[in-house]
């Protein structure tokens, strides 16, 4: 009788821990997300970033962005990933060649990896900030 009152208590621990720790992680993942939604971008007129190299960092929990951007002649001409933490979103690398060919940095997100695709952004964004 005692053994099973030791197992049936010690059930109820772990139940409650687990649904803490998935309490705790759900609002880990909202704040988050609403992180992501919330970041904006300013409109970046690139003809007037000086020639050089600049590195520009941004995260928001689970993603996180560092990048090396080029910039020459008042255009981005290369943009290297040097950090890229994500959940699922590597794909979203694909993002900087889309901002080197279309000379802006708000451009479409790569489809199934929004988050890191609006990360990537972001550290390009205040890459070339940093130039002007």
């Amino acid at each position: 009788m005692c053994r099973k009152r030791i197992v049936l208590a010690a059930g109820v621990v772990c139940l409650l821990t687990g649904l803490l720790f998935g309490a705790v992680y759900l609002k880990r993942v909202a704040d988050y997300q609403r992180a992501v939604e919330e970041t904006t971008f300013e409109e970046t007129d690139l003809s007037q970033v000086s020639d050089g190299i600049y590195v520009g960092a941004y995260g928001v929990d689970f993603v996180s962005a560092k990048v090396e951007v080029t910039v020459e002649s008042g255009k981005i001409t290369d943009i290297r990933i040097l950090e890229h933490k994500n959940e699922r979103g590597s794909p979203a690398e694909a993002v900087a060649e889309a901002i080197i060919a279309q000379q802006k940095i708000e451009v479409d997100a790569v489809s199934g990896a929004t988050n890191s695709s609006t990360v990537i952004k972001k550290a390009v964004e205040n890459a070339v900030r940093q130039g002007l």
